[in-house]
């Protein structure tokens, strides 16, 4: 009995188009489970992990007892942030800092006095400056938190025990 037959049969009984069917099906299997690549995001590549502080502005945030909410945020510590929509995790409160509320008012002589708001209902209302500290990715395009790009303007969510409040970057502090 030949080892192959007229039909390409190995022994009358297997095709040898099948035999490298199947070897080809058993070496993507074993790439695709024992051999998986790289993790992480091609932006993840020759990034350099550094702390940062960033600071973001709450203007008009209504809450029944701004003192004492400030008060709480401060002594919360941490927050978590959601940058457009993707939660990055947890960072620390390095600083909390009110904003007064003032208003132009003219003066007889034409010239304008900045002076503290007189309308009663801005007695519920919380302007701060909060400081965020944490770590994040350093790459040529700026600083990376998570899977996001973090620059003046980008909006962030603060999310607490007690709040959950949108926000806008101010200023970010890449610290040595």
């Amino acid at each position: 009995m030949a080892i192959l037959d007229s039909k390409g049969r190995l022994f009358g009984k297997v095709s040898l188009l099948d035999i490298g069917a199947g070897l080809i099906i058993l070496m993507v299997v074993v790439a695709v489970f024992f051999y998986p690549g790289t993790s992480g995001s091609v932006a993840q590549v020759g990034a350099v992990n550094q702390d940062i502080e960033v600071d973001v502005m709450v203007r008009g945030l209504t809450v029944l007892n701004p003192e004492q909410f400030l008060t709480d945020i401060k002594t919360e510590g941490t927050t978590n942030i959601i940058i457009r929509n993707q939660p990055y995790g947890q960072v620390a409160i390095k600083d909390v800092q009110s904003l007064p509320r003032s208003t132009a008012v003219p003066q007889p002589d034409g010239s304008i006095k900045s002076l503290p708001d007189p309308r009663p209902e801005l007695g519920f209302t919380a302007d701060m400056l909060l400081t965020l500290a944490g770590s994040a990715q350093i790459t040529d395009d700026g600083p990376i938190l998570g899977n996001s790009k973090v620059k003046i303007g980008t909006p962030i969510e603060l999310e607490g025990s007690t709040y959950n409040f949108k926000t806008s970057t101010v200023a970010i502090r890449i610290l040595d």
